[in-house]
């Protein structure tokens, strides 16, 4: 499919070439990572240098990272009551933005009247005075943010909110899956208690996650129960040859992270300028900081659906919002939260860019919208947004 235009990177990544080696090279291994001999051995040490890669990547010691098989289960990994750090008294609650992804928003081990949600702004962006707000109506929480959200893009600010969790008492989890790879991450740095990671979100392998966390973090509660695998917190046999590729992606992603962040944030902007040609035509979240590689956007008029239809048949790929919620015909809970009406936020359309993607894939995407845009906004009746 060489002829077709990738553009949903949000969704899920091509497979990096480090990858597909250090994946090819693992399955020819016949070792048990649990068993001592020297086929054994071997299994284990490409689990561990990718647990390694993965820490060093991420801000944290080796010994802190759980290989999950998903993003999905590292979250609900993560979302654990009786949390702690130190001494500190356990996280009885849940708070969670009301953008975060889905497998966030099912609140993991903690019932439903034990969790809440922080509001966000029009832009997408937490609401710091609601979470200190909430944080003081209860005992210690557990504070859910996303790093960067898969569907606008846009970032929270992770360093202020660990302040603000902090010096309530509480912990924080932040879901780094967008994130990591395509801005600077650190766990350490951003005073994050635990963060989650994707590897097919960075050119590894689908079927493979990771839950990291800061020093001094404890009572965390395993979802699967049995052998001893990852120090006890994740029964079952590793997923050596999906965990090798991700770590063989993590070393590809951060060693061409800040020369790739800004080239591809310049093809970004070169899509952005050709978009906004189309009368009425606006960018989610435009106006706070954004991952560069992510543009959300809509016009009077237009139906997500029919164009995601009409992009794929002028051989591009798009996405009408998360991979997750594809299929659905209601609005984005993103836009949702946003107070987005929704006769706007049924025409999302969300592109996103990564390492492969060229200028002339750019220029053939705007080729298609404008052939799209001259039939998919004809006769609308409205012609400007009014910011939503």
């Amino acid at each position: 499919m060489s002829d077709r235009v990738y553009l949903d990177w949000n969704a899920t990544t091509p497979l990096r070439p480090e990858a597909v080696e250090a994946m090819a090279a693992a399955w020819r291994l016949p070792g048990n990572p649990s068993s001592v001999h020297a086929e054994g051995r071997q299994a284990r040490r490409l689990v561990e240098d990718a647990r390694a890669a993965v820490a060093e990547a991420g801000g944290a010691v080796p010994r802190n990272v759980v290989f999950t098989s998903s993003g999905t289960e590292a979250n609900a990994l993560a979302l654990s009551p009786g949390l702690h750090r130190g001494t500190g008294a356990p996280a009885q609650r849940l708070l969670v933005s009301a953008v975060e992804h889905a497998s966030v928003l099912a609140g993991g081990r903690f019932s439903a009247d034990a969790t809440a949600k922080i509001t966000v702004t029009r832009d997408g962006v937490v609401d710091l005075d609601h979470l200190r707000r909430l944080l003081v109506e209860g005992p210690p929480a557990l504070v859910s943010i996303m790093a960067a959200n898969n569907e606008t893009g846009a970032l929270q600010p992770v360093r202020e909110v660990a302040e603000i969790v902090h010096a309530a008492g509480s912990l924080l989890h932040v879901d780094a899956i967008q994130a990591f790879g395509k801005i600077s991450f650190n766990i350490s740095s951003i005073g994050a208690d635990l963060a989650t990671l994707s590897a097919h979100k960075i050119g590894g392998p689908k079927g493979v996650g990771a839950l990291v966390l800061a020093e001094g973090v404890s009572g965390l509660e395993p979802l699967l129960r049995g052998g001893g695998q990852e120090l006890g917190r994740r029964a079952g046999t590793e997923n050596v040859a999906g965990i090798a590729g991700f770590g063989a992606a993590v070393r590809a992603a951060m060693a061409a992270r800040e020369a790739e962040s800004a080239r591809v944030q310049d093809l970004r902007n070169r899509l952005e300028r050709g978009l906004r040609q189309s009368e009425g035509l606006a960018v989610f979240s435009e106006d706070v900081p954004r991952l560069p590689n992510t543009t959300l956007f809509t016009a009077p008029g237009l139906k997500a659906e029919t164009a995601v239809i009409g992009f794929d048949l002028a051989g591009v790929a798009v996405s009408s919002g998360s991979a997750c919620s594809s299929g659905k015909v209601q609005p984005s809970h993103v836009l949702q939260a946003m107070g987005i009406a929704e006769q706007f936020a049924q025409g999302a359309v969300r592109l996103s860019l990564g390492w492969s993607t060229s200028e002339a894939d750019i220029d053939r995407c705007l080729e298609a919208w404008r052939k799209l845009s001259s039939t998919l906004l004809k006769g609308s009746d409205e012609t400007r947004l009014e910011r939503f």
